[in-house]
């Protein structure tokens, strides 16, 4: 790899954030980068650019924000000059024209041992898998070349790390792992251009598929068995958090739980945010309905 290569990054979430910031420090930063369009946030829905968008500007990279990536007048701007396309969480599937632009094809970072966990949600179903709770546990991170189908390329790199006290909350292993990929990435990209990496392809066999999270993912009955509701509170702890519904009063209301763990087969409630409160521990709440 040399100055000159031009590398397109594709990315929208936070985990996008942290690979720019190991690749600008490694003196890798891309020619432009492309990013989802502003989108409604916070409770006012004001229109906002992307985490991307917003580092993008910060460090003086064009940004394209394209709401159809199959436009001719997209396809015009991008152009064809390209040495690599990076892609790491930019949420939308790129079609296969665009991805074979680039001289050396398009890398991928994704948050797991692929084949384990293809598709969208590979942090959360990572921590929603029946691991035991409290104990070590393997997580990791693939460099993939994308083929035509989701997370299913030949790899190009993977580490596999253990976490000790499994399961994180979904925002650290979020950070782990991208920090983890971004140091795989600026290693793996002049390798990859030099030609000295040879792809081995997947054990298709062994793959294994996240499912969409939905707002109503997070609902959950204080029933439940614990370790499923506690692996839920870790996973979704940035959306679209864990809930219950309860009676107070004549009115029934929404609880977030923020914090929480196991104690033997029980589950502790620690902190929650009842609807139109702030957060408070769970047994101030409890008080509260007496």
């Amino acid at each position: 790899m040399t100055k000159e290569s031009r590398i397109a990054f594709w990315g929208t979430s936070h985990i996008s954030v942290i690979v720019l910031d190991e690749m600008a420090r490694e003196g890798m930063l891309p020619s432009l980068i492309v990013t989802a369009p502003p989108r409604q946030k916070g409770r006012g829905l004001e229109m906002s650019p992307s985490e991307v968008k917003v580092w993008a500007d910060a460090h003086g990279v064009p940004a394209l924000e394209p709401e159809e990536i199959k436009s001719e007048e997209f396809l015009k701007t991008l152009g064809a000059n390209w040495d690599l396309f990076v892609i790491v969480s930019y949420g939308k599937i790129i079609p296969r024209n665009i991805l074979d632009l680039p001289k050396n094809g398009t890398l991928n970072v994704h948050p797991s041992l692929l084949p384990k966990f293809r598709g969208a949600s590979p942090i959360q179903s990572a921590i929603l898998e029946e691991a035991p709770v409290g104990k070590p546990h393997d997580a990791g991170v693939t460099i993939m070349q994308i083929d035509e189908q989701v997370d299913h390329g030949p790899i190009v790199a993977q580490e596999k790390i253990s976490i000790s006290n499994w399961p994180p909350k979904g925002s650290v292993l979020e950070e782990t792992l991208g920090a983890l990929g971004a140091k795989i990435l600026v290693k793996t990209i002049p390798e990859w251009i030099a030609g000295n990496i040879t792809p081995r392809e997947q054990n298709h066999d062994e793959a294994t598929f996240t499912k969409k999270i939905t707002k109503e993912s997070g609902l959950v009955s204080l029933t439940n068995d614990p370790a499923d509701t506690y692996r839920k509170v870790q996973a979704f702890d940035v959306w679209p958090r864990v809930y219950f519904m309860t009676e107070r009063g004549e009115r029934t209301v929404r609880v977030v739980i923020t914090e929480a763990h196991v104690e033997g087969s029980v589950l502790v409630i620690d902190r929650v945010i009842p609807e139109g409160k702030k957060e408070m521990e769970y047994e101030a709440f409890l008080r509260g309905q007496k």
